[in-house]
């Protein structure tokens, strides 16, 4: 048996499952009980104790022992990986233990064996250059105020910032306002003074799914997406590969994701809103949906 793990800051998903055999993961949840949602892990945020907590949570739960765990996670890079490295061979032991970077996990769930251009647009943004195997080439993501163009965070402050200085349609401006009830003054304490000010502005990002049809919002939408690859993709040199998106952001605004993509050249891949499928199907487990 093996166990896939997809974890972010808030979330994790575990899929247990036999090499080789189909797994749907809707089905597991159903029957099986071999997929479920813990709490998140991020090591650079959280401390051992609590990841500790998190993994023998999901290891109590789980039913049977794999024999392999590959974990892909936020955070997941040297040397903080090794904390969740250790809490897996406590939880699960005599298994072998992999834990990778989210990043990793994404292009092994869009690519597969294949070489190719791999981007997460969610809450913040990455993207890579992956050869099938590994990751070749990245642009660093540098977070919501230096860089993470077409996230969730950046398009809310590119949101906001655009309708208290009227870059957009008085209608839409005043639409924006009402929906979420908020003052100037309101949105600089949200932003300056209050604690995870990039998750309120990745909550904005529903009024612009709620606007999509009209030609202000699209044209706003493209243009941040090919921001993203411009100042990110663009940079890897290669034009003949496909680009594949994963994340919330990538699977809400598929169409103005694709647009971008061709306007600047490229091939648009696959899209998903989640990697755990995908990465089930690269290390042998022939479901998941």
């Amino acid at each position: 048996m093996k166990l896939i793990v997809d974890s972010g800051s808030t979330k994790t998903a575990w899929l247990l499952g036999h090499e080789g055999r189909d797994i749907d993961a809707r089905e597991a949840v159903c029957a099986a009980q071999q997929m479920l949602e813990t709490a998140g892990i991020n090591p650079v945020r959280d401390d051992a104790a609590t990841v500790r907590e998190v993994v023998g949570t999901a290891a109590s739960q789980l039913k049977g022992l794999p024999r392999e765990v590959h974990f892909y996670g936020a955070g997941c890079i040297e040397p903080y990986s090794q904390v969740v490295a250790e809490a897996l061979r406590r939880a699960f032991p005599g298994a072998g233990v992999s834990v990778e970077s989210d990043l990793l996990g994404a292009a092994r769930a869009l690519c597969g064996h294949r070489e190719g251009i791999a981007c997460i647009l969610g809450t913040g943004a990455n993207s890579c250059l992956y050869d099938g195997r590994g990751i070749r080439q990245q642009t660093p993501a540098l977070g919501w105020i230096l860089g993470d163009e077409g996230s969730g965070a950046v398009l809310g402050r590119r949101l906001v910032g655009d309708v208290l200085k009227g870059q957009l349609p008085a209608a839409l401006c005043r639409a924006f306002l009402e929906r979420f009830g908020l003052t100037q003054a309101d949105i600089i304490e949200l932003v300056y003074r209050r604690p995870q000010p990039n998750r309120f502005l990745a909550s904005l990002v529903p009024f612009l799914a709620e606007h999509e049809g009209e030609e202000a919002v699209r044209a706003f939408l493209v243009r941040e997406f090919r921001r993203f690859l411009v100042r990110n993709v663009a940079a890897y040199g290669r034009r003949d590969l496909p680009v594949s998106f994963v994340g919330g952001v990538a699977w809400q605004f598929q169409e103005q994701v694709r647009e971008a993509a061709r306007a600047e050249g490229f091939e648009p891949g696959s899209l998903l809103r989640s990697p755990i499928d995908g990465m089930a199907r690269y290390h042998g487990l022939a479901g998941g949906g």
